[in-house]
């Protein structure tokens, strides 16, 4: 009797032992199969255990609903991200120096956390921080985040956490290379430069002509000086009503405008560039004289014309604008 006695006396200390280090080796525990595996998978009894107090660790958890069925488009959007963030914060923290660990709830797998924190909606993340050790807070309730802004990249949820974890590691989000992208850019260059060497010789002569250079700056001024920036910046409609069940092309006033008036504005800078261009240049080249003279009354004329049209926009615009020629009045 008195051997037995001894032997459960030398024992209690090593049961002892046994019942405290699961506690005390809970961090280390998951951590370790955070590494293999991160983020943890967690269902209800999972999720009891690591957010179980007291503890001396943090816990951010992503309570999701992946299913298609249940229409969650905002958790399947965001499961990447999620993965990279944990992942990325986990290898960089394989000591276990910001005592964080990061885990995902499925509704299909936690039916009973769901219903227990009232969540009606997904995705939501939980920051869990330690109710003891050097990092412990007053407050047990975990700091939730939930996506009212639409969808969340890796970045802005590692800042959200960082925030809360002061005076710990931070391991920072590294997105993987994207090979994709590096190959389409790659031949997209290449393809380019084999176009740019066999092309050349052809291009090169319209680099050189002054007529296109003079064309596309020509088109560049009518554009812009037609009110082509002012549409972009005040949004300004097409048309309008003028008030009598008909349509309004031009806006009273200088300082207002509508994106058919640019149009029809910058056609009649055009044509007048183009007549003026015709005058200085075409006209004195023809040889023969009759038809030259016919040349200058018909570009003469088509000045005039739209010139006149031109006067009686600004009139329209502006009641008290005081030129005016005919046939426009």
């Amino acid at each position: 009797m008195r051997i037995l006695k001894a032997l459960i006396v030398s024992l209690l200390p090593l049961a002892a032992l046994g019942a405290k280090k699961p506690a005390a080796d809970r961090f280390q525990q998951f951590h370790t199969k955070a590494l293999a595996s991160v983020p943890l998978k967690l269902d209800d009894s999972i999720y009891d255990q690591l957010t179980a107090s007291p503890r001396d660790y943090s816990v951010a958890v992503l309570l999701t609903a992946l299913e298609s069925r249940f229409g969650c488009q905002l958790c399947r959007e965001f499961q990447p991200e999620w993965d990279l963030l944990a992942k990325s914060w986990t290898k960089g923290d394989k000591k276990g120096e910001s005592r964080l660990v990061y885990g995902t709830l499925d509704f299909m797998d936690g039916r009973k956390t769901f219903q227990s924190l009232g969540l009606q909606t997904a995705p939501v993340i939980l920051l869990f921080q330690p109710t003891s050790g050097p990092h412990a807070v007053a407050d047990n309730a975990p700091l939730r985040f939930d996506f009212s802004n639409g969808p969340q990249s890796a970045e802005q949820i590692h800042s959200w956490i960082a925030r809360h974890l002061q005076d710990r590691p931070h391991p920072q989000v590294v997105r993987p290379v994207n090979w994709v992208l590096w190959i389409a850019v790659t031949t997209t260059m290449l393809g380019a430069f084999t176009f740019l060497s066999i092309a050349w010789p052809y291009l090169l002569p319209i680099f050189q002509n002054r007529n296109v250079w003079a064309a596309i700056s020509l088109i560049l001024i009518l554009l812009f000086t037609s009110g082509h920036m002012f549409n972009h910046i005040r949004k300004v409609p097409y048309v309008a009503g003028d008030g009598r069940g008909g349509v309004s092309y031009f806006a009273g006033g200088f300082s207002n405008q509508y994106g058919l008036e640019t149009q029809i504005v910058a056609a009649i800078y055009g044509l007048l560039s183009f007549a003026t261009i015709s005058l200085a240049l075409k006209v004195p080249r023809m040889a023969d004289p009759r038809t030259q003279q016919v040349a200058v009354l018909v570009w003469g004329g088509v000045i005039f014309v739209v010139y006149s049209f031109l006067l009686s926009v600004f009139r329209i615009k502006n009641g008290g604008y005081p030129f005016w020629l005919p046939p426009f009045s």
